[in-house]
């Protein structure tokens, strides 16, 4: 096992792979359990088609992806957010439309330009082999940043998490602290999306979440258990893709399933034991 562990450290792509993986896997966790509580974890998903999106656009100009797809996220996440206070338009219904009307253009814009590709195949189900070194460095000053906002507004973000009208009653400004998750989301999105792809990054943010949910019931406990639940299936997910040559995307998710899993038969145990 060390033997593999070392062979793959030996490769760069695969270093920075790794480097970026657990960062953004940290990110996704941990905002991923506020959007789960608010009942908008599917934001992450709906963001997901956005960026592909984007990335569709970048590649018909030729223009840098992550620079295209940060800016139109993060403006799709306002707009999630206006929607949802729509009450003509629900916000499970506001992502479905932004998910399928920016999935299918998209695919639209890459038909009529470059084809389906190989590079299109990336976007959808990621590749660890799509991450440049330029994209890495990006990727992990924008994650680093990610942390430090989410550690700073951890008090806010914990407020307008479970009591959202009462914090607005005692002078807490919601609207900008759920802008700020969002947009936090909209970021994280699009730097997971070169290596798990458009239709597999939301799992980042949705497994974690409701696995450390299963046996953890504070909301501190379960931000540290949801992180390191993060990490070790996203590592785990890396070594298996390595070892049995899976993608790596497919591979992470169904460690997190497998998790999601485990924690649910301790979480029934448990309760039959101390009934």
């Amino acid at each position: 096992m060390f033997n593999i562990i070392s062979e793959m450290l030996s490769y760069t792509f695969i270093v920075r792979a790794l480097i970026v993986g657990v960062l953004v896997s940290l990110c996704a966790s941990l905002l991923g359990i506020s959007l789960v509580l608010k009942r908008f974890s599917m934001i992450g998903d709906g963001l997901s088609h956005v960026g592909f999106g984007a990335l569709a656009i970048a590649s018909a100009l030729n223009l840098t992806p992550l620079w295209v797809a940060i800016p139109v996220c993060i403006i799709a996440a306002f707009f999630l957010l206006r929607l949802r206070e729509n009450t003509r338009i629900k916000g499970d219904a506001a992502i479905a439309m932004i998910s399928v009307g920016s999935l299918a253009l998209g695919v639209m814009l890459i038909s009529l330009t470059t084809g389906m590709n190989t590079d299109v195949y990336n976007y959808m189900f990621g590749s660890i082999l799509a991450l440049s070194e330029s994209d890495a460095v990006l990727s992990v000053l924008l994650s680093v940043c990610v942390l430090i906002l989410y550690v700073l507004f951890y008090p806010r973000i914990f407020a307008i998490t479970f009591d959202e009208p009462f914090s607005q009653a005692t002078g807490t400004h919601t609207k900008i602290y759920n802008i700020t998750l969002a947009v936090l989301t909209a970021v994280t999105v699009v730097i997971g999306m070169r290596m798990m792809g458009a239709m597999l990054i939301s799992s980042l943010i949705i497994f974690p979440a409701l696995t450390s949910m299963r046996l953890c019931k504070r909301f501190l406990s379960v931000t540290i258990c949801s992180a390191a639940v993060s990490v070790v299936c996203f590592l785990s997910g890396m070594f298996f893709s390595y070892v049995f040559e899976t993608p790596s995307g497919a591979s992470i998710v169904c460690v997190n399933i497998a998790v999601f899993i485990i924690f649910s038969v301790i979480e029934a145990v448990r309760k039959i034991i101390f009934v």
